[in-house]
């Protein structure tokens, strides 16, 4: 691993400029083991500090003469120490600081300012703060004295050096080297009497990372500062709206639009040309709707774009839909299942057999509950296969299969085939026809647990919605074991969020008395910069979780309508959407205004 200990770091043949190189370089060779020095020695301090064993050294002193290369190195390669054990362990014989982490607070954007990213990123380093005439900068590597020669130079200052582990200070970097506010806007005037240039069909075999490309036509820089723009702010989706005479950009956060940017009308062309090249799209064809996907980096962020394009009155009307790939997938617990939900749920995904649906609309996070679910049973004696249509995430120890229509790879024939797999676990990303249906109802009758997704209102709707399809009521009711309904809910706050009690009609909107749980304040959205004054920050599930009990099943059987389903659940204890929500509002993580929005007024009953 480069840059983590003395031994690996090599010395250029030519002679370090300035004082403190030459400093520099003769505690490289001391810690080298190259001239007699007064230090420590490494694996001492490890000893001693780290509780390495003398057999552990003794036996990396012998890889080391079989073999040759450092101790430090053949230590990490053992695993006998962490990659931060070692760096403790040479900031203290070298009496340099350790960080064991970079929050952006320590960071002085004006000296960031001076330091190109390609640089830092190179170097591994960034400057932290200035006092004193002196910089202090944290660097994987303090004994790279030609770097810090460049550093001196670009800040016409003495430095002091930190040590971090690359992977802080690479994390540090991409969250601190911020495109200013203006950036889209600037991008915009830039393009004032330049010709739009750059739209050639240049393919984008590897990703680059859109921090770095500060030197790319007007017209390519607006487009990548929109995007980059949406990433910092967690959008889901961009929408490029055209309209008789202006063109609007709109970024979803939260599941709410918001209107960001009106560029010049004059540029609409340009900028649907330039998303159509990125998406490998046909942008001589602007009659069609067109379908693609643009795989880019953003602040090293590896983002998947599904794009979409269609013809309006007045210009292509675009719709990207952002996925980031480096987000980290939920847990159960973090998803939003209360603590009765989530213990019936770790019960219900560890069956052998039956179905599982989760139903609600575009959006309403019905992947992420079932990915939670397949990353909690994940284990090496499971065999689990998924059919999607995206594979938004990819899953560690989980087949995944993408559906691809255009060579009749549809969900109901890669479900056919997996059956053949010898599968344990089956995820269906959505049960769109009765062929698909009935291919999953017969794979749970036969011994294996299926998950999938229905676009229905309430967790009782998926009922009828099945035999709807045309499956036998007594296949529905012998197959499926539990319906969730969910939706996402904006989180209050944190920063803002002020304290109320609740009014009499929002008792009764919420089907709350001041019994059960009405009593206590709650959070009201206020608004304030962190949040950019909307009140709520983040999203939350509120879940309705309808088991398939015995009486259940008698109304499926006799081909119950789904209202008589819900109030037989209802009575047997099932929660509704709203009810849910209600005691998310009671716990304060939420607002009533929001629980309101995503629920129907039914729901109280």
């Amino acid at each position: 691993m480069t840059g983590l200990s003395p031994s690996s770091w090599s010395f250029p043949s030519r002679p370090p400029k300035g004082i403190r190189a030459v400093v520099s370089r003769k505690v490289a060779l001391e810690a080298s083991g190259n001239v007699a020095t007064s230090r420590q020695p490494l694996a001492a301090i490890l000893k001693q500090r780290m509780g390495l064993t003398d057999d552990q050294i003794d036996e990396a002193r012998s890889i080391q003469i079989e073999k040759g290369g450092r101790l430090g190195q053949i230590l990490l390669g053992m695993k006998a120490i962490s990659e931060e054990n070692l760096l403790e362990a040479l900031g203290e014989q070298m009496s340099i600081e350790f960080l064991p982490k970079i929050a952006l607070e320590d960071i002085d954007p004006e000296l960031v300012a001076k330091i190109p990213i390609n640089f830092a990123k190179q170097y591994t380093l960034i400057p932290l703060r200035q006092k004193d005439g002196t910089a202090t900068i944290a660097m994987a590597d303090p004994l790279d004295f030609y770097a810090l020669d460049d550093v001196r130079m670009l800040l016409q200052t003495d430095v002091e050096v930190v040590l971090a582990k690359p992977g802080v200070i690479l994390n540090a970097i991409n969250l601190v080297y911020q495109r200013e506010s203006g950036a889209t806007q600037e991008a915009i005037e830039d393009l004032e009497g330049h010709e739009l240039i750059g739209l050639s069909t240049a393919e984008f075999e590897e990703p680059q990372d859109l921090l770095d490309a500060a030197d790319e036509a007007p017209i390519i820089r607006l487009v990548n500062s929109l995007l980059y723009q949406a990433v910092k702010d967690r959008a889901s989706d961009v929408h490029i709206e055209p309209f008789e005479k202006e063109l609007v950009v709109r970024y979803r956060i939260d599941g709410i639009l918001y209107e960001v940017l009106k560029p010049p009308k004059r540029l609409q062309s340009s900028i649907a040309s330039r998303v159509k090249i990125m998406g490998r799209l046909n942008i001589a064809e602007k009659r069609l709707p067109q379908d693609g996907r643009i795989g880019i980096k953003i602040a090293g962020r590896d983002v998947d774009i599904r794009l979409s394009t269609i013809p309006t009155t007045f210009g292509e009307r675009i719709v990207m839909r952002l996925l980031d790939r480096s987000n980290i997938l939920l847990d159960l617990s973090e998803i939003g299942l209360m603590p009765d939900h989530l213990a019936v749920t770790e019960k219900l995904i560890r069956r052998s057999h039956g179905i599982i649906l989760v139903t609600g609309p575009t959006g309403s996070g019905k992947t992420t509950t079932l990915y939670a679910a397949l990353q909690t049973i994940n284990t090496p004696d499971k065999n689990i296969i998924t059919v999607e249509d995206p594979v938004e995430y990819q899953l560690a120890g989980i087949g995944q299969i993408q559906v691809n229509p255009k060579i009749n790879l549809t969900f109901a024939n890669a479900l056919r085939s997996i059956l053949r797999q010898d599968p344990d676990v089956i995820l269906i990303g959505e049960t769109r026809d009765t062929e698909t249906a009935e291919i999953a109802i017969q794979a749970s009758l036969t011994g294996h647990l299926v998950f999938s997704t229905l676009h229905t209102n309430d967790a009782a709707g998926a009922v009828t919605r099945l035999i709807d399809m045309g499956i036998e009521p007594f296949l529905v009711a012998s197959s499926l074991v539990a319906i969730y309904a969910q939706r996402l809910v904006r989180l209050a706050c944190r920063n803002c969020a002020e304290e109320s009690n609740l009014t009499e009609l929002e008792l009764q909107q919420l089907g709350l008395t001041q019994a059960n749980g009405g009593s206590g304040a709650v959070m009201r959205a206020n608004g304030c910069e962190r949040c950019k004054n909307t009140g709520y920050s983040g999203r939350s599930a509120i879940y309705e979780l309808m088991l398939v009990d015995d009486a259940v099943r008698k109304l499926i059987l006799k081909n119950a309508d789904s209202g008589t389903i819900k109030q037989v659940a209802l009575r047997n204890g099932m929660r509704t959407l709203r009810m849910d929500g209600a005691r998310r509002v009671v716990a304060g993580a939420t607002t009533i205004e929001e629980v309101l929005r995503v629920t129907s007024d039914d729901e109280i009953n």
